[in-house]
């Protein structure tokens, strides 16, 4: 797998994801707790209500989604630094890295069940893209030309004088 050389280099794409993936938590935090504290209120008070709770809620969520993905991009850069490779098994092992972090308060156990669960949805990641950039290049590759032996031959002219 060849890098991927239009990414920031690594101590501003720490940054970046942390940006992207607050920004998509709390867009997400919002529409999930506006439609739940819609549902959750009284008749004429829905607008309101989906207001507070997302004011309420969807920042944390944002936050979650941020720690996690400063983390991922964190752990990816170390990986990177320390293989000098980039395939998938570096997003794999930042996977592993991140949940068993994330779960270090719960205790040994907990934050090790929690980096194999993290490394193997990261593993499932990657295989899915692997998966989908084989099939949607399938159309792309150039055809290569058959050998003389199997082309197909044109019939003889039934027209006379034309052979």
């Amino acid at each position: 797998m060849n890098s991927d050389h239009t990414r920031d280099p690594c101590p501003w794409v720490i940054l970046n994801d942390f940006g992207g993936a607050f920004s998509m938590g709390a867009i997400g935090g919002g529409i999930w707790y506006g439609i739940k504290g819609s549902r959750n209120s009284p008749r004429g008070e829905r607008f309101v209500g989906a207001i507070s709770s997302m004011k309420a809620r969807a920042p944390v969520v944002g936050g979650n989604f941020g720690v996690w993905g400063g983390m991922f991009s964190t752990f990816d850069c170390a990986v990177k630094g320390w293989r000098q490779k980039e395939d998938a098994w570096n997003a794999i092992l930042s996977g592993f890295a991140t949940g068993g972090c994330l779960a270090l308060r719960s205790g040994p156990k907990a934050a090790f069940q929690s980096a194999v669960a993290c490394g193997i949805l990261l593993g499932v990641f990657e295989g899915v893209g692997v998966l989908l950039s084989r099939v949607f290049s399938e159309g792309q590759r150039p055809q290569a030309p058959l050998p003389p032996s199997m082309t197909p031959q044109a019939p003889p002219s039934s027209i006379p004088g034309l052979s």
